[in-house]
């Protein structure tokens, strides 16, 4: 077969050899698949990656609701513990009436173990969320082990009192003096709670 004897007018196809139909006809087929590959095929693979990827997102994000669903008995639990250690605490806290008795305890506690006081000087309320915070700077001079049996003293009050701050330097041999500050806390009254919400608003 001499391809120059050939007419390639499209038109004169019909008079072509069968070779040439059939490779004319695999070509054009080619030509055809490799333009819906490369705009229809190629975005939809693009588009299956994405959502594969979405796929395995929702599956942790699923599995991990799961867990929580499975665990919900349990945290529920955990929430009514921490309730009840919160109200716990609310009890522990001194009533404003309280609030005067409770400093008269802490003086009285620092002189029981021996300690001179030096400074007590209450500070301004602090108010926070639920409570409010009443800070006291104190100086007081004694042993080391009368400081201990303070500081014990206090941790053993029914009321919450936290030390913060705490510094200790040498006097004369064997004083010693600690400066610190004291907090107590009490709840806030239902009008203070009342106020602080009508001020969000």
């Amino acid at each position: 077969m001499n391809l120059a004897e050939i007419n390639w007018d499209v038109n004169a196809a019909g008079t072509w050899p069968l070779t040439v139909k059939i490779a004319t006809i695999v070509l054009a087929s080619l030509l055809v698949v490799g333009t819906l590959y490369y705009y229809i095929i190629i975005d939809q693979l693009k588009q299956l990656d994405q959502l594969q990827i979405k796929e395995q997102t929702l599956k942790t994000a699923f599995e991990s609701k799961q867990q929580k669903a499975v665990n919900l008995a349990d945290y529920r639990d955990q929430l009514k513990q921490l309730e009840l250690s919160f109200a716990e605490m609310i009890k522990q806290m001194p009533s404003k009436a309280e609030v005067a008795t409770l400093l008269i305890d802490i003086s009285q506690t620092g002189l029981a173990s021996g300690l001179e006081f030096r400074l007590f000087k209450p500070t301004v309320s602090i108010r926070e969320d639920f409570y409010s915070e009443l800070p006291i700077s104190i100086d007081v001079v004694g042993r080391y082990e009368e400081l201990g049996l303070f500081i014990s003293g206090l941790a053993s009050f029914p009321r919450i009192v936290t030390v913060h701050d705490i510094a200790i330097s040498p006097i004369n041999s064997p004083l010693l003096k600690m400066s610190a500050t004291i907090k107590t806390y009490s709840e806030e009254t239902t009008a203070v709670k009342k106020e602080k919400k009508g001020r969000r608003r």
